[in-house]
């Protein structure tokens, strides 16, 4: 299959680059300008596994601007807050009647703005337990042994047709681990949730994944924020791929087994100064549960404890300029 991966940052990287070494044709598109800068001038990117055996992989890397290509489908590894900007630079390539659009981003809003651009029968979603880090410009480090993690994938419109069947035997080959499941807004809400824990009190507390699963409080604080989610979504409607047990039991094999050393995408953001995605994930669950009627209070605090960790930054490094 021809792919076109929109956002070239660590999951955009780690799809991409799996993907080609199964035999696909990538082609990657990107906006940072420090980070082509780097792939040019270096001839491709430095990928790692676990921070070892370094080594350079030549992809093929084009500007919104550039790009010519005819893809059988996009791939969209952007932040929640830059997709929409994304997809109106990238407009003049993308129709809506032909080509698809599969992603595994992070939190929910996103398939709204992709609806803006591509057909409901040609938008596939997913979600992703797959650790990754960007440490710079021009490298990735992919986190896990080979194969490790796991993905669920589901086409919007709950039907899968031969491009979403093509589609799930090349993330196959690609060791990607994919499920396909027959609930599009159940697949999506679960990995919020997931996300919800994990990712934002780690990133509070500047911490690796291991640091909370070995917490003797761990269970506790993640079941109150699964709880009150699982209760936002039963008054929703919304069917979860996962029971409550399920997902404390995947929130503790994560955390203490598969990816103790890693550190969330969401403090990865917030370790170099970018706005985190907590609005989309946490404030997502606010937001849907006041539509019916039900206050998620921890979710509230803890969004509002995530952007009190990105002012308290802010001002330490305002703090640190004026001292210089």
């Amino acid at each position: 299959m021809k792919f076109a991966v929109i956002g070239a940052g660590a999951m955009g990287l780690r799809y991409g680059i799996l993907l080609a070494e199964a035999g696909n044709e990538v082609t990657y598109i990107d906006t940072w300008q420090p980070h082509i800068d780097q792939i040019k001038k270096q001839g491709g990117v430095y990928v790692m596994r676990d921070h070892q055996d370094r080594h350079l992989v030549p992809i093929k890397l084009d500007t919104p601007e550039t790009y010519q290509g005819d893809p059988d489908m996009f791939i969209f590894f952007v932040k929640q807050m830059q997709l929409a900007d994304y997809l109106k630079s990238c407009a003049h390539f993308i129709d809506r009647r032909k080509h698809y659009a599969f992603t595994c981003m992070n939190g929910m809003g996103h398939i709204e703005k992709l609806q803006q651009y591509f057909d409901d029968d040609k938008i596939i979603g997913g979600t992703a337990l797959i650790a990754t880090v960007l440490p710079g410009p021009g490298e990735v480090d992919f986190m896990g042994k080979r194969g490790a993690g796991k993905m669920n994938m589901c086409p919007l419109n709950e039907k899968p047709d031969k491009m979403c069947f093509n589609l799930f035997e090349e993330l196959k080959k690609a060791q990607m681990n994919p499920t396909l499941t027959t609930d599009f807004t159940g697949t999506l809400m679960t990995k919020v949730i997931f996300n919800s824990v994990i990712n934002t009190i780690c990133t509070m507390f500047e911490i690796q994944m291991g640091e909370f699963g070995n917490f003797k409080g761990a269970y506790e604080m993640g079941r109150l924020l699964i709880d009150e989610a699982y209760d936002v979504c039963a008054r929703a409607g919304i069917k979860l791929v996962s029971s409550r047990d399920e997902e404390m039991e995947a929130l503790d094999h994560n955390t203490r087994i598969d990816m103790p050393l890693h550190y969330p995408s969401m403090y990865q953001d917030m370790s170099k100064d970018r706005p985190t995605e907590v609005d989309y994930i946490n404030g997502y669950i606010v937001k849907l549960g006041r539509k019916y009627h039900y206050e998620a209070h921890t979710h509230q605090f803890v969004t509002q404890a995530v952007h009190l960790a990105e002012f308290h930054r802010q001002n330490l490094a305002k703090q640190r300029a004026a001292t210089k």
